[in-house]
């Protein structure tokens, strides 16, 4: 029996995929707990708007990241944080993620995970430093941040 997957099912089949089943396994356990469909036209044609939808989602986030990634490039972008430095420019403590995207939201009302930011360390030195973003899987961005004495 032809059956449209509407979940990964391990071994078996992903999410999406249409496959042949022995009839009593898609009977009794893929159809029985809405694991899959069995392939009708009706099925097929409702699979094909699912993927056409969820192409034209990402193609959306994808130009959503690019667009971000092109207000970042800006170099009036730039991300200003204050912190207590002493006489050779170093700060006492550190500039976390989580204080940069506190600071972007804040300063430009654009709100982005911490996780995002690739950050080996934390900024520990007053000055401008450049933070890799990863937006999207495809789109990475730099984002400019500027510590200063405060």
């Amino acid at each position: 029996m032809k059956v449209v997957f509407l979940e990964d099912v391990k071994g078996r089949g992903k999410k999406g995929e249409i496959k042949e089943v022995p009839d009593g396994y898609a009977n009794n356990f893929l159809i029985k707990n809405k694991k899959a469909e069995p392939a009708t036209g009706k099925n097929l044609g409702a699979v094909k708007g699912r993927q056409k939808a969820e192409e034209k989602a990402a193609a959306e986030e994808l130009a959503e990241a690019r667009k971000l990634a092109d207000f970042f490039a800006n170099e009036k972008t730039v991300v200003e944080l204050t912190g207590k430095s002493g006489t050779d420019g170093r700060l006492f403590g550190a500039v976390s993620t989580k204080q940069i995207a506190a600071a972007l939201e804040k300063q430009y009302q654009i709100k982005i995970d911490k996780r995002k930011m690739e950050l080996n360390q934390p900024i520990h030195a007053l000055g401008y430093t450049d933070v890799p973003v990863k937006l999207h899987r495809e789109v990475t961005a730099q984002l400019r941040v500027h510590v200063s004495e405060g």
